[in-house]
């Protein structure tokens, strides 16, 4: 039995242990922190997916999956840790991807396999990652195999996407692609395709994310100036998109999540060639002011209004907050009472926020009936289903004001104008 060792034991690194477990191999998921492996060992699992922690109880059930606060030696070696961003400097940071490194080379064997699955600068598996696990004084591509495999999966649906999507595989050589590749064709549904090198699939990866970002940047840009003639922006996309060439995404409240917002800026660590890719974080970043500039000209002034902001996980029905457009919202519409209003007896602007999805005691969280009471406006910044089923004619009884934004275009319009409502949309 070919044997795995994942470290990390992350949102991916986890779910791609049971992968494993699942199919043939005996994986051993490292991790530094105690009180994760500790929830693992009581089969404590709170990750918001039911098939999934079904599917990772069943492996640790089986004995295939071993949480382990000790990095095993192994046949393979998957590296799924963090890769946080540096915004101002523009560089990845890859202490932990080193960090694994360093650990690996105490147990790398020869004929051992390392494949590193973090999203990272192209370059890093050929040169800092190489690097560090050539200090074993063995050689990648001769002594040991090394190549790079990104995760794409999608929060809210790990477990299908996990099995289902095509795998982008490259290596330092030909053999190590080779090698990479053969751990991942029989465990999953996809098309394992291999790369001409690692920095092309490092490369593919941050491709597809910054091509998303560009694409809604492109929405949100259409949905402002559309808004400057009057046009009704999501309509117009649709009609746009009937064309055989034409796929617009959706305007939003900006862009959230663990990839978009932080990937395409990881093209930025060793080339000075990126435009549209600035462009289009500068639309989506901005996206919060301009939904608090609506909010002002809609209401007149922001000045002791009360704004229920509903949705603070960055996508429908998880509970994620990284980088969370509704959070960001927020954090804009609690700034925007000008100070000398206040210096002059004025009101603040009340920002009142609900996501009955987010279990977060760090975040000032209320009830959506706490949060519309009274309530002049109300700001839809997430779509989950659970808004969508609101009862706009009770919502309307609680609020002194009757304007509902919906940035993501998902309300009932018809129904919620029926109720009394302005709605406006972006």
């Amino acid at each position: 039995m070919t044997t795995v060792c994942v470290h990390g034991l992350g949102y991916v690194g986890l779910p791609t242990a049971a992968l494993f477990a699942h199919n043939g191999y005996d994986v051993v998921g490292f991790d530094v922190d105690e009180r994760k492996l500790d929830r693992l060992h009581r089969r404590d699992l709170t990750l918001g997916e039911a098939d999934l922690e079904a599917y990772i109880v069943e492996a640790l059930e089986e004995g295939t999956l071993t949480p382990s606060a000790t990095v095993e030696p192994a046949d393979v070696h998957l590296i799924c840790v963090p890769t946080p961003l540096d915004f101002e400097a523009e560089r990845a940071d890859l202490k932990y991807v080193l960090s694994a490194a360093d650990a690996i080379t105490d147990v790398l064997r020869e004929g051992d396999t390392v494949i590193l699955e973090s999203t990272v600068p192209p370059g890093t598996t050929e040169g800092p990652l190489r690097e560090a696990l050539e200090r074993s004084g063995m050689r990648a591509g001769e002594d040991f195999y090394l190549g790079y495999s990104p995760e794409t999966v999608l929060p809210g649906d790990i477990l299908h996407e996990l099995r289902a999507n095509d795998r982008f595989v490259g290596g330092v050589d030909e053999h190590s692609t080779d090698h990479a590749a053969a751990l991942y064709e029989p465990c999953i549904d996809g098309t394992v395709h291999r790369t001409p090198d690692a920095t092309t699939a490092e490369f593919v990866k941050l491709a597809q994310n910054a091509y998303r970002d560009l694409n809604i940047g492109f929405a949100n840009e259409m949905a402002r100036i559309a808004r400057d003639y009057g046009v009704d922006s999501r309509a117009a996309i649709a009609l746009a998109n009937r064309h055989s060439r034409v796929d617009i995404l959706q305007p939003g409240p900006g862009v959230g999540g663990h990839c978009l917002p932080v990937d395409p800026l990881f093209f930025a660590h060793d080339s000075e060639s990126l435009d549209l890719i600035y462009s289009a974080r500068r639309v989506n970043d901005g996206m919060s002011q301009y939904v608090a500039d609506i909010l002002e000209a809609e209401l007149g002034s922001l000045e002791g209004k009360r704004v229920a902001v509903l949705g603070v996980a960055y996508k429908a029905n998880v509970d994620d907050t990284r980088n969370s457009p509704g959070l960001k919202l927020a954090q804009t519409l609690k700034q925007a009472t000008p100070e000398r209003a206040l210096a002059d007896g004025g009101l603040a602007l009340d920002t009142r926020v609900a996501d009955p999805l987010v279990d977060d005691e760090s975040l000032d969280l209320v009830s959506v009936d706490d949060a519309v009471a009274d309530a002049d406006a109300i700001v839809v910044a997430t779509d989950h289903d659970v808004f969508r089923d609101l009862d706009p004619a009770a919502i309307r009884g609680k609020m002194r004001g009757n304007l509902l934004l919906d940035t993501k275009g998902t309300m009932d319009a018809d129904a919620w104008t029926g109720a009394g409502f302005d709605v406006v949309g972006l």
